[in-house]
C-alpha cells in the first residue's frame, strides 16, 4: 500500500475528513496520511481506540511517535492524557490500549538507525522556547540534532512563517489556520518538502500546533524487514 509517498510535494490533508479504516485490532481505527508498506509500514497515521480496546503487544523495530489528540492513551507503563507526546525507539515493545477511548498521532518506522532516545513529555512539559513571530508560546519536546519537535500556541489573526531547510510537518490539534485557500481544522496534517517555506494565517481562535522540522525521511531511517 502507498498512500502520499512522494515526498517531493507539498501535501495537506484534512484527516478530520477522512473515513476511519479498520486495523487488526478490534475497536482501532485509523486514517492514514502516509503509508508505504501493509501492516509493517512506514506510516502516518491518526489513531481511534475505542473504550476498553487494546492493540496486541508489539515491538517498534522502526520506533514510534506520539502525540495524544484526545482522551486517555495507556500502556503497561502508565497513563498519557490528551497533550501527551512519547518517543518508543527502535526495540521498545508495550501494550497500547484506552479504558475510556482515545485518538492519537502516530508516526512509525521513521527513526534513524541511531535514535535511541525514550522520551515521555506529559502535558506542557518540555523545554520553553522564545515563540517565533506570531506564536505566544513554544515547548520543545525533542532535539536530537537531526530533528526539533515542538508544540507552538499561534495567535489569533496572526500570520506565522516558517522557513525550511530540510523538511517540515505541522499537525493542527486545536483551532484553525490557512494556507492560500485552504482552511485547517483540528487532525490537519501540513507535510512540506526542504525548501518550501511554511506561510499560515490563524483563524479567530487561534491555534494549538504540532511542529516538527526534519528531513522527511532520514538518510539512515530504520531498515524495514
Amino acid at each position: 500500500m502507498r498512500i502520499n509517498d512522494d515526498l517531493t510535494v507539498p501535501v495537506i490533508i484534512h484527516a478530520a475528513q477522512l473515513p476511519w479504516k479498520t486495523s487488526p485490532a478490534a475497536g482501532v481505527d485509523r486514517r492514514m496520511l502516509f503509508r508505504i508498506g501493509d501492516e509493517v509500514a512506514r506510516a502516518t497515521s491518526i489513531v481511534r481506540y475505542a473504550p476498553r480496546s487494546a492493540f496486541p503487544r508489539h515491538t517498534h523495530g522502526g520506533g514510534e511517535e506520539i502525540v495524544v489528540l484526545d482522551g486517555v492513551f495507556q500502556d503497561e507503563h502508565g497513563d498519557y492524557p490528551a497533550g501527551s507526546y512519547f518517543r518508543n525507539p527502535p526495540e521498545t515493545s508495550h501494550v497500547p490500549a484506552s479504558n475510556d477511548g482515545c485518538t492519537i498521532f502516530v508516526r512509525l518506522w521513521q527513526f534513524r538507525e541511531g535514535d535511541r532516545d525514550q522520551i515521555v513529555r506529559r502535558p506542557a512539559e518540555g523545554r520553553p522556547l522564545q515563540p517565533r513571530s506570531g506564536a505566544a508560546r513554544a515547548i520543545e519536546l525533542f532535539d536530537d540534532g537531526f530533528e526539533n519537535v515542538r508544540f507552538e500556541s499561534w495567535i489569533a489573526g496572526r500570520t506565522v512563517a516558517i522557513e525550511n531547510p530540510r523538511g517540515l510537518e505541522a499537525l493542527v490539534l486545536a483551532g484553525s489556520l490557512s494556507i492560500g485557500d485552504q482552511m485547517l481544522a483540528p487532525q490537519s496534517w501540513i507535510r512540506l518538502p526542504a525548501g518550501e517555506p511554511l506561510r499560515a494565517v490563524c483563524g479567530p481562535d487561534g491555534a494549538e500546533v504540532w511542529v516538527k522540522d526534519a528531513p522527511l525521511l532520514h538518510p539512515d531511517v530504520c531498515r524495514m524487514p
